[in-house]
Parts: C-alpha cells; structure tokens; sequence
C-alpha cells in the first residue's frame, strides 16, 4: 500500500501519485516543518492512527523525516531500523524535546524499546530481527535526486543492491521515503522530473519486492 503524506505540496508540484495511493492531505498543517511542536505531532499521530506500519510511506521531503519515528511507534515487535540518508539524524535536539529532521533517529533510541539497533547506509545487518526501512533522497547525488540538503553519493543501483541484502536475511517490517524540493525552495521542472523518475524506480521496486518475499 501507497500511502503518502502531504505536507509540503511537493507531490502536487511534481504531479507523483501512482494509481489505487492513500493520500493524507496535511497542507493546513502548522508547527511541523523540520521541527514539531507537540500540536502538531499530535495531529500527525491521528492522521496515520488508522494505517499500519507496514506498507510504503511517502514522506514528504527531507523537512518532515521525523515521520519515520511516528511510523515505528506502530511495530510491537523487536526490529531494528535500516536507514539510508546522508545524514545520520541522531543529533541532540535543538529546542529541548521537540522532534526534528536532524533528531529523531536519537529520540527513537530513546523512546522505542522495541528497536533494538539502527544502520545507517548499510545493507549488512547482523541477527535475524526484521527491519523497518527508511530512505531519503538525499543519500544519492544530484543526477538522481533534487534536494535542499546536501547530497551523498550512493546510486540507485547501490541503494537497491543494499536493500536486496538486507531483505535475503530479514523480514521487511515496512519502509518509508522522503526527500525533493519545492518551488518555494528553488524547485525547477528539471528538478520535479529527475525526482518522480527515482520515485517511480524505488516505488517498482518495492511493489517486487513485496511481490517476491
């Protein structure tokens, strides 16, 4: 299942929603934009209480990857989390408690005691336990993805090639996505083409995968 969170308008602009997607309109949405106010988490909470874990999510972009935490907050059983960014998102949080773009992977150790470990761009996970997966964009260089973060340098192919490791020895829990731009940061129709391609690559990719395991 398809299920996106829009917050940003960025799948507007870039005119993504592959066919039978939930949508979760989120565009009204205050207090939530790279750091969340406790109003707003709670509105993000109620508006993803009736999906589960499991599933595709898309995210929005690289501003609201702290929905990542929220989706794993669902899992009660122990996994551990395989995370690909270019930024390992474990950070102390700026603003006391607030859940941010930068912190929450830190705030998920914290809070979540059925993780039990996190990876970051990594497909070697020892053990056994399922993973919960999460993408952004920004973990692969500018001729595959659009952002307002900096970049690394991890294809597609290589991406991929990760996740096909990680799923031969585990149980995939569920993934989610984010990552883009908007035309309110700079966005270019150059830039919204070059995301829904690798949108569209990732999305096939996990409709195998789910097909296959």
């Amino acid at each position: 299942m398809n299920i996106f969170i829009n917050i940003s308008g960025v799948y507007d602009e870039e005119s993504w929603f592959p066919e039978g997607s939930r949508i979760i309109n989120l565009r009204h949405l205050e207090g939530c934009c790279c750091y969340c106010d406790p109003e707003a988490e709670a509105a993000l909470r109620e508006a993803i209480a009736p999906y589960p874990a499991c599933g595709l999510h898309w995210i929005d972009t690289g501003d609201y990857h702290y929905l990542s935490k929220l989706w794993m907050e669902k899992i009660d059983e122990p996994f551990v989390l395989a995370l690909f960014d270019n930024h390992p998102d474990d950070q102390p949080g700026a603003f006391g408690n607030l859940l941010s773009c930068g912190s929450w992977v830190q705030a998920a150790r914290e809070s979540l005691p059925m993780m039990k470990a996190d990876y970051l761009n990594t497909g070697t996970i020892p053990g056994d336990l399922p993973v919960y997966l999460s993408i952004d964009l920004d973990v692969m260089p500018g001729q595959f993805a659009r952002t307002d973060w900096d970049q690394g340098e991890m294809s597609p192919n290589s991406l991929l090639a990760a996740i096909d490791e990680i799923a031969r020895g585990h149980r995939i829990l569920g993934a989610d996505i984010c990552g883009g731009i908007t035309s309110s940061k700079g966005a270019l129709a150059e830039d919204f083409a070059v995301n829904s391609r690798t949108r569209e690559l990732l999305n096939s990719y996990f409709s195998y995968l789910t097909k296959t395991r």
